[in-house]
């Protein structure tokens, strides 16, 4: 086999992987690991791992809204539906956050960090401040930093 035929097949396979996995190359990647995938029409999902807490989501969400999407710090960030069955990682567990509240979403805020209730909401800046919760987990996401 020559150097051109192991490059084309080589080619033809990494192709043929990143087709099997859709949206893994749109997946952007918090400080603490999480998955933080674009919906569409302003919607964001934070996919979970094993043991993720609610932290986990908000870091995830805040990370995004002020690395990715450039919000200022006190913009409210709303959970839009609630911890359930992943859209885009079937099998897994996540949260769809907005920058707006879902029509009808009760808004006020409560002492409790949950993710049982759509339009529950923090500021970027204080979601984000949960990524710093653990500083071990951000440097192995983050080399350098």
């Amino acid at each position: 086999m020559s150097g051109g035929e192991i490059r084309r097949r080589a080619i033809t396979a990494l192709a043929a992987g990143l087709i099997a996995l859709p949206g893994a190359a749109l997946a952007w990647r918090a400080l603490n690991g999480h998955e933080v995938q674009d919906l569409g029409g302003g919607v964001y999902e934070v996919v979970g791992r094993v043991g993720s807490g609610a932290q986990d989501y908000w870091c995830g969400v805040g990370d995004y809204a002020i690395s990715v999407l450039g919000v200022a710090a006190a913009q409210r960030i709303y959970i839009w539906h609630p911890l359930g069955p992943s859209t885009v990682r079937p099998g897994r567990k996540a949260v769809q956050f907005a920058l707006a509240p879902p029509a009808g979403a009760d808004t006020s805020t409560g002492y409790a960090l949950t993710m049982r209730r759509a339009g529950d909401n923090l500021s970027a800046a204080m979601a984000q401040q949960y990524c710093y919760d653990n500083r071990f987990n951000a440097i192995l996401w983050r080399p350098g930093l």
